[in-house]
């Protein structure tokens, strides 16, 4: 086995935080027109939108290159503003060997929890992925601030 590890990173939203919730819930496609330099194109492969068990497609552009990720969505809490996503296919799982990350909205912060398992012990930190994500939810945040 890999080295496990978690990263834990908040943002401080003032547009309300199940305004970004809702949106990453039932609005996922309207992503890449909120944060085109970060979101290329968001599809369902499989399932329903808003529900467990969906499937998710997406381009994404990390670091200057465009990367594809391939998720389920394995729970949703509402009463924590919470979206739980399994990495299952793509280029993330080239470095490591289970990915999950998890999105979740309280008290006017989002929180981002990245859990990974490493291939290999010298694969690097998913700092890269976890600035992407959070540059994403700045983005996210001023266009809800200008309705």
């Amino acid at each position: 086995m890999g080295v496990k590890g978690k990263l834990i990173a908040s943002k401080e939203v003032k547009c309300g935080e199940h305004l970004i919730h809702n949106l990453f819930l039932t609005n996922s496609h309207h992503i890449p027109y909120i944060s085109p330099s970060k979101i290329n194109h968001i599809e369902i492969n499989e399932g329903e939108i808003g529900k467990i068990g969906t499937i998710m497609n997406c381009k994404y552009n990390e670091d200057g290159q465009e990367k594809i990720i391939k998720y389920v969505i394995e729970a949703i809490d509402h009463h924590t503003n919470s979206i739980s996503r399994k990495v299952i296919d793509g280029d993330l799982l080239e470095l490591y060997q289970s990915f999950t990350f998890v999105s979740s909205c309280q008290n006017q912060w989002a929180t981002w929890t990245i859990e990974y398992e490493k291939k290999i012990e010298d694969t690097p930190e998913p700092l890269i992925f976890l600035d992407f994500i959070l540059d994403m939810t700045k983005d996210i945040e001023s266009h809800l601030l200008k309705k």
